[in-house]
């Protein structure tokens, strides 16, 4: 692609819009083989200025993903090996003292990138988990009373592997909640297979850039004015409701599996994710679906299941579908209603 084009004014139709993600997502699925939906949230969560939590074994393609999607929008990349012994600093950066000049100096840490991997990021302490807070939330890092901005757009992907726990910590709640969407990622098909090992074995495939940081900030700030219906935005706060006191839709006897439902953020997330959703699809208005296709990822690392929960085997994932069987989605609008609302 040439780099004129790489210049040229922000799209503004949501059309167009999704017609350029379709073209970072080409260049992304020319090195990682299926994981469609996982691709589909990786760039929902781009989208929408999200971070992502995805679970899975190794060798998935999780961190190659990350990488090829900044190569296409030609963003920095860095990766974060978290180990026990991992401190803030590492993170974050510090300050250095220089003997030569008696002066302080300030070392930037990996954070300051547009795309952050944390990897294996439960086999580090909270107190390591935990200076990712602040950068997070507010996108800034304070060190030695210093606030420095990260770059714009900052999304932080981490991983972390459901098969080992010795050695793992416990994410700490106020972390978890900061994630937008907590992804499950599978084993590839046996054809999907017989395509990886073809490629890895193969000539390696070059990504070419298709758009540019600037233009994934006009993307983002063109998604936030997507028109959203209150009856959507009502829907998504009686199914967060539901996650704390399940006996207001009906469902008293989920009360004893869940010890902590899920907080506010959630209900952020499901019409920001929905949003983004919608604005993949070329539409410039959320639609039901859209909002209820990405409920299970936003909801399923805030409920904090009891202990009889776990004793029964009763997964985030489960509760959540009972709870949108039992709390309906509002009707599907027409099409010019929506349109007549929105520039209204």
């Amino acid at each position: 692609m040439n780099q004129s084009a790489l210049h040229q004014p922000a799209m503004t139709s949501a059309p167009q819009a999704a017609s350029q993600m379709e073209q970072i997502l080409y260049e992304v699925k020319k090195v990682v083989v299926g994981q469609d939906h996982f691709l589909e949230r990786v760039l929902v969560a781009l989208l929408a200025g999200g971070h992502l939590l995805v679970e899975g074994v190794p060798g998935l393609a999780k961190t190659l993903t990350v990488n090829t999607l900044a190569q296409a929008i030609q963003g920095t990349f860095r990766r974060i090996q978290f180990t026990p012994d991992l401190v803030p600093a590492d993170l974050v950066g510090t300050r250095i003292y220089n003997q030569k000049t008696g002066d302080f100096s300030t070392s930037l840490g990996p954070v300051f990138a547009n795309l952050l991997l944390a990897d294996e990021i439960n086999r580090a302490p909270a107190k390591v988990q935990s200076a990712l807070l602040e950068v997070m939330q507010e996108r800034q890092v304070t060190i030695a009373g210093e606030t420095r901005k990260v770059p714009d757009p900052f999304v932080v992907m981490a991983t972390q592997n459901p098969i080992e726990t010795e050695g793992t910590y416990p994410l700490p709640e106020a972390q978890v909640d900061r994630f937008m969407m907590k992804v499950l990622v599978g084993y590839p098909s046996e054809e999907e297979e017989f395509v990886i090992v073809s490629r890895v074995t193969g000539a390696a495939q070059a990504v070419a850039p298709v758009a540019d940081t600037r233009q994934l900030l006009a993307l983002q700030a063109r998604c936030r004015t997507l028109y959203v219906d209150p009856s959507l935005i009502q829907f998504a706060v009686r199914v967060v409701s539901a996650t704390r006191d399940p006996g207001k839709a009906g469902l008293r006897d989920l009360s004893r599996l869940i010890l902590y439902g899920a907080s506010p953020r959630a209900t952020i997330n499901m019409i920001a994710a929905g949003r983004a959703l919608a604005f993949l699809r070329g539409r410039d208005y959320v639609l039901p679906e859209d909002v209820v296709d990405v409920t299970a990822d936003v909801l399923r690392h805030r409920i904090v299941l009891s202990y009889e929960a776990l004793s029964e085997s009763v997964s985030a994932d489960e509760i959540v579908s009972r709870i949108l069987k039992a709390v309906p989605a509002p009707e599907k609008p027409l099409e010019a209603h929506v349109r007549v609302a929105a520039s209204s």
